[in-house]
């Protein structure tokens, strides 16, 4: 769950959300933003302090219609057994959604900053440092697929993320006009669904469907 973003913004636009977090100091900045909400949405928000590998201790087989996994599998050096207990908490026909590193592409960001030895690096390995300067894992789109079908969730569909965009600055602004804005949005929106662009995103949302 981390710091509580997105399942808040789930909560506003209402659905019931559970959160599961392990790190002490997010929960608290989580539960610090859900107090601030009005009753109704702090009503729809529950905070579980756990780990996502251990979903059998907190959660019964088929609990939620909706599982979201948004960037936690590069900080996961064994995903299988996470992946599966996910799975495992959808109800029939619930969606699995997986927003990961693309291993796949791991060579676009050092090789459009002109790094080219750090891109000959990139090309044979799953293995990155993040902005934040940590040393974490990417994922292919192949192995995931092949990891869905197995836990019974199979990739339903696809989109790549951050085609155009990945090389803005952190502190980058949004951009001035609300054109600009728009056509920022559109043109990410639509790469992040065609080929060949998406293949080459830094990131990838994977969807997958419980049988």
């Amino acid at each position: 769950m981390g710091q509580g973003t997105q399942a808040l913004r789930l909560a506003r636009a209402g659905h019931a959300v559970t959160g599961i977090e392990r790190e002490a100091k997010l929960i608290a900045v989580a539960r610090e933003a859900v107090a601030a909400e009005p009753e109704g949405i702090r009503g729809r928000v529950r905070i579980v302090e756990g780990d996502g590998r251990d979903t059998g201790v907190h959660f019964l087989p088929g609990s939620f219609d909706v599982v979201l996994c948004h960037g936690v599998l590069m900080h996961v050096e064994e995903p299988d057994a996470l992946l599966a207990g996910l799975a495992r908490m959808l109800a029939p026909g619930g969606l699995l959604s997986l927003l990961v590193r693309n291993a796949d592409a791991l060579a676009m960001r050092p090789g459009l900053a002109g790094d080219w030895a750090g891109a000959l690096v990139a090309f044979d390995t799953t293995a990155y440092r993040n902005r934040l300067g940590l040393d974490v894992r990417a994922d292919r789109l192949g192995a995931l697929t092949d990891t869905l079908a197995g836990i019974g969730a199979p990739l339903h569909a696809w989109y790549g993320v951050r085609v155009f965009t990945d090389l803005a600055a952190d502190d980058a602004g949004v951009p001035d006009g609300q054109g600009d804005l728009e056509g920022l949005l559109c043109a990410e929106e639509r790469a992040g669904r065609t080929d060949p662009y998406r293949q080459v995103a830094a990131l990838l949302h994977l969807c997958g469907v419980r049988g």
